[in-house]
């Protein structure tokens, strides 16, 4: 009987997020703004290429913004309020203060969307523009990004704290947090081969290098050539030093080196270095990691199946006029 009353349970459960997600599906679309707001992504791809010849390394940093944003109460543009007063928000977060960048580049695109278009585009579909269109004029990946989304009013600085996957999150704990989101082990090591790009910042080392554990201060699963070489960029006590993900390559490139950094024991984080420990991810990366590979076009599947996580449609939230701060 307990069995039976469960399985029912689970399965009106999983019937309500069905239907949730066919109505989440059926608001967003790549045509939402075609009457509202002409133009409005060919506007924004001008923008972002504008940002990005300039500085290209901001691209990454705004496909990280577009990942954090979407981890915590789903992809709302929380991540660009500023903190209520007397409160930490977001940008506080542990993994967040300090390490992320491009805020400014979405206040830029924000004004000038607002000047053709008033109170028509949300931020948090303008932040998922500006991470696929950077990433293009980066390294010629792109991904489809429908439309729709409303900004949220809440920003928690707590729940980013337990939402983000943490740097040092073991296979289990990572994809416990991957799953909550609706995202699938394929999903996670997908993503977490982002990390071909970017930069990481020396806090989120320390522990890794010199302070695992008693009997090893430095995690024994680094390749050691590679531990002495993170070391002499990121001196114990350093929290502040900006290294690049991939450190076997002399410029940032979009490609599926990651995956061979994952195998040698080459990755910055402990995360990266999980995906090789479970046998199905395991298989996903030595998939990845070949002539060929299909991680371009994988990627692609997978940011837009994130760029759904939590969405709010319709008459929810609202559409900021600022981003950094509620109407």
């Amino acid at each position: 009987m307990m069995y039976t009353k469960m399985s029912s349970q689970w399965l009106l459960w999983t019937f309500g997020a069905f239907l949730l997600a066919l109505t989440v599906d059926a608001q967003l679309s790549t045509t939402f703004y075609s009457s509202s707001c002409r133009n409005l992504t060919a506007r924004v791809d001008e923008i972002i290429r504008g940002h990005i010849r300039r500085d290209r390394t901001l691209a990454p940093s705004l496909l990280r913004l577009h990942f954090h944003d979407c981890f915590v109460r789903g992809c709302d543009a929380s991540v660009l309020l500023n903190s209520p007063r007397g409160a930490q928000g977001e940008k506080d977060a542990i993994g967040n203060k300090d390490s992320l960048r491009g805020f400014e580049i979405i206040d830029d695109v924000k004004t000038k969307i607002e000047a053709m278009c008033p109170g028509v585009v949300s931020c948090a579909d303008l932040l998922a523009l500006s991470a696929r269109d950077s990433m293009r004029a980066f390294g010629n990946i792109t991904w489809s990004v429908p439309l729709g989304r409303r900004d949220g009013t809440v920003t928690s600085a707590s729940e980013a704290n337990s939402d983000l996957p943490p740097p040092f999150g073991t296979f289990s704990s990572l994809s416990a947090i991957f799953r909550r989101k609706g995202l699938t082990v394929k999903d996670m090591v997908i993503l977490s081969g982002a990390h071909t790009v970017g930069t990481a910042r020396c806090a989120s080392m320390q522990t890794r290098l010199y302070s695992f554990s008693s009997a090893n201060p430095t995690d024994p699963t680094l390749d050691p050539t590679f531990a002495s070489q993170l070391k002499r960029q990121c001196p114990q006590g350093d929290n502040t030093t900006l290294i690049r993900n991939d450190q076997t390559k002399p410029t940032d490139t979009w490609d599926f080196n990651y995956y061979s950094n994952v195998l040698r024991s080459k990755g910055l984080f402990g995360s990266d270095d999980a995906m090789k420990r479970n046998p199905a991810a395991r298989k996903i990366v030595l998939t990845q990691n070949k002539p060929g590979s299909p991680f371009s076009a994988e990627f692609a599947k997978a940011m837009e199946k994130m760029g759904r996580i939590g969405v709010l449609t319709s008459r929810q939230g609202q559409i900021r006029r600022t981003c950094t701060r509620t109407n």
